[in-house]
């Protein structure tokens, strides 16, 4: 197949590119720097890749590059908890999402011939946050900035079946792997002053970053699966349970907590995704027969720990 891929030299998607490469398929990496995915993907390493410089706002001849793709995948999107959510900020958030989509959206529906499947990223902010409910593919959406965030950016993938494209939308959870959010999680312990973010008592729904990348590949190629399905490990933990595990598998402590001032201090009301979240379970993904690699939170950290 051919696939192209937004978001490529992301963390989910420079594993995705790599997936793709090693399975024999060609990947259109869109890329806003294409100096830098250069480096990320060099051509010796990666001679499967076509790399494309694009504004992901903005029409443009880049859209013509997904003619003759079989597939894309839509993983473009300004990070949510890096830094405080100024109203600008919020505004990026939601336009890299929205408008990114609209034009991927655009792309498929003006080009010939056309991607027969689009798998666009969502999130389980979708439904808002709390301590006691749990969601599952049916829940409705939450009222919160990142629930209207994710019902927006949905609403224009949807859009996409306007031109007869089977549309996977995958609502996904904290992605554990080398680097992303774990990273910034282990900083603490290796100074043996790891513990819980907030109350501890915060639901933190996760999925291992290969079995993302799985549940993708899976959404491209099987013609039979469609619309929502979260991505999410079937077994989500509370904050503390995770920085526990965390902390034995380490030989560290785990008992300093990091209290909420500290993280409002640095995060303004982007602290929220930290500490708030959602016990979200992936009933739907679950029923499709998609098979976990690693189910439960310890199988992910000691896989992730061992590689480091």
């Amino acid at each position: 197949m051919k696939i192209a891929v937004t978001g490529a030299t992301g963390f989910v998607g420079k594993r995705l590119v790599e997936r793709l490469q090693a399975e024999g398929h060609n990947v259109l990496a869109l890329s806003r720097k294409p100096d830098h995915a250069q480096q990320v993907f060099p051509a010796t390493a990666f001679p499967k890749i076509e790399i494309v410089g694009y504004s992901p706002l903005e029409s443009g001849v880049w859209q013509q590059s997904l003619a003759g793709c079989d597939g894309v995948v839509n993983l473009a999107g300004a990070p949510i908890a890096e830094s405080r959510w100024t109203p600008e900020r919020k505004q990026e958030i939601l336009e890299s999402r929205t408008i990114g989509t609209q034009k991927i959206v655009e792309a498929i529906a003006n080009v010939n011939p056309k991607p027969t499947v689009l798998v666009n990223s969502s999130a389980i902010g979708y439904y808002g946050t709390s301590e006691t409910q749990t969601f599952d593919e049916t829940s409705s959406p939450g009222n919160d900035f990142l629930a209207q965030v994710c019902q927006a950016w949905e609403t224009e993938a949807t859009k996409v079946k306007e031109s007869g494209a089977r549309l996977v939308i995958l609502r996904t959870g904290i992605v554990l792997g080398m680097g992303g959010a774990l990273a910034k999680l282990l900083v603490p312990f290796r100074m043996f002053a790891g513990g819980p973010l907030g109350s501890g008592r915060q639901w933190f729904s996760w999925i291992h970053r290969d079995d993302l990348v799985n549940l993708i590949l899976e959404s491209l190629t099987q013609p039979d699966r469609e619309g929502v399905f979260n991505a999410t490990a079937p077994n989500p933990v509370r904050m503390a349970e995770l920085c526990q595990t965390l902390g034995q598998l380490m030989n560290r402590p785990s008992w300093l907590p990091v209290p909420n001032f500290a993280l409002e201090i640095l995060l303004g009301d982007a602290a929220q995704v930290v500490l708030e979240g959602q016990q979200v379970l992936p009933k739907r993904t679950q029923a499709s027969g998609f098979e976990y690699q690693y189910p439960t939170v310890k199988q992910a950290l000691a896989e992730i720990l061992n590689r480091a």
